[in-house]
This record gives structure tokens, C-alpha cells and sequence, in this order.
């Protein structure tokens, strides 16, 4: 079984950055051959899709935070990343790192259990 523990959220200011971690272990394959990425819950709308990387290595970005975040995962490590930078006060929400292993072609199904990221004006 595969746990995700994440850490590195916190409270900052509009302009600062934040860099999300979250260290996969137990799982019997590597972090590079499984999808990966990072989703949100802001307060009172929907939960969105921040990030991810396909297994080819592509990463994709919600419109709304490309430029800004970069996910990256370390294989040595096990550990994925979600480096925010020019944080605005509409990326505060609750994230969670995702990661399906290989052969699980939609969704995920292993989930963190979530950090909360507060964006002050």
C-alpha cells in the first residue's frame, strides 16, 4: 500500500511562494513510472486538477497557475513537488498530491491527506 505525506504548506502573503512536498512510500514500483499531480479544494467551489505528469513526462497545468507552479518529482527520493511562485489569494485551498500506479490509466489511487495553503492580500 502506498502512503503520501505531504508537507511545506503554511500562510503567506500575495507574491510569495511555497514549495508543497510529498514523499511516497511503500509502493513497490518508482514515482517515474506512475502519473502524478497535485489538486486543490478552495473554499466553496469545486476541486481542480493543479498539476500533473503523464507517464511520458509531460506535465500539464490548470490555465489559472501556468507560469506560476512547476511540478517536479525527485526519483531518488520518491518525492514529488509542487513549487508555487506569485501566489495570489485565489490559490488558497487545501492540496493534495495524487499519484496512480502504473497500469491505472485514469484517476488516482493514492491520495495525501492534504495541506492547507492560506494566500493573504
Amino acid at each position: 500500500q502506498v502512503r503520501l505525506v505531504e508537507s511545506g504548506g503554511g500562510l503567506v502573503q500575495a507574491g510569495e511562494s511555497l514549495r508543497l512536498s510529498c514523499a511516497a512510500s511503500g509502493a513497490t514500483f518508482s514515482i517515474n513510472a506512475a502519473r502524478i499531480g497535485w489538486y486543490r479544494d478552495p473554499p466553496g467551489k469545486l476541486r481542480e486538477l493543479v498539476a500533473s505528469v503523464e507517464t511520458g513526462g509531460t506535465a500539464e497545468y490548470l490555465s489559472a497557475v501556468r507560469g506560476r507552479f512547476t511540478i517536479s518529482r525527485d526519483v531518488a527520493k520518491n518525492t514529488m513537488y509542487l513549487q508555487m511562485n506569485s501566489l495570489k489569494p485565489e490559490d488558497t485551498g487545501v492540496y493534495y498530491c495524487v499519484l496512480a500506479s502504473p497500469g491505472v490509466l485514469h484517476g488516482y489511487d493514492f491520495w495525501g491527506q492534504g495541506t492547507q495553503v492560506t494566500v493573504s492580500s
